[in-house]
């Protein structure tokens, strides 16, 4: 049903400092962003190392339904966990045969979700979600859609670039011996 968490989602007040504070600071990088007019909120999403993402959400304007969780918060907290599903619908499905409460399900491209509230869920908003892991990330944190890996040369070895299947990219450092019995171990299987 699970495939992984995907991200922790911070509800902010100055979506500039925060923004300052996570990049700046924790080296965080900027992926897509947008405005929910409907909900009035502002969402960035950030990579941060290899394969952990954030998301910063902060109200457009009164009447966010931030509002509630932000009030009498000095800056913002913690608001939901995004868990990536492979399949909405059997999520969906497996909630129901165990009589686990969810609402606001969505099962629209590019983005399927549903959410269980925090009183049904040990007191964090639990947001399930389907969806490419990759739409969303910077291009300088994945590799080109038709590319699952990289290798560049280095004095002492290479650097091999994985395309990860939770999105985004992973390196590893090669030494010329690791080198060569990985060439070793892909022929033993190759052949």
């Amino acid at each position: 049903m699970i495939s992984r968490i995907d991200h922790v989602s911070i509800a902010v007040k100055d979506i500039q400092k925060a923004t300052e504070f996570f990049t700046k600071l924790l080296g965080a990088v900027p992926g897509e962003s947008g405005i929910e007019e409907e909900l009035k909120f502002f969402w960035q999403v950030f990579s941060v190392g290899d394969l952990t993402r954030l998301e910063l959400i902060s109200p457009t304007d009164n009447g966010s339904f931030l509002d509630n969780f932000l009030e009498g918060r000095k800056a913002g907290g913690a608001h939901h966990i995004t868990f990536e599903t492979p399949d909405i619908n059997a999520s969906r499905q497996f909630l129901e045969e165990n009589g686990i409460p969810y609402f606001d399900f969505h099962d629209e491209e590019p983005w399927k979700e549903l959410f269980i509230h925090p009183k049904d869920a040990f007191g964090i908003l639990i947001q399930i979600a389907e969806f490419a892991p990759d739409f969303y990330l910077a291009d300088s944190v994945k590799l080109p859609p038709d590319q699952r890996w990289q290798v560049e040369k280095e004095a002492e070895g290479c650097a091999l670039t994985l395309a990860h299947p939770g999105g985004g990219k992973v390196e590893m450092k090669l030494s010329k011996s690791e080198i060569q019995a990985l060439i070793n171990d892909l022929q033993q299987v190759n052949d």
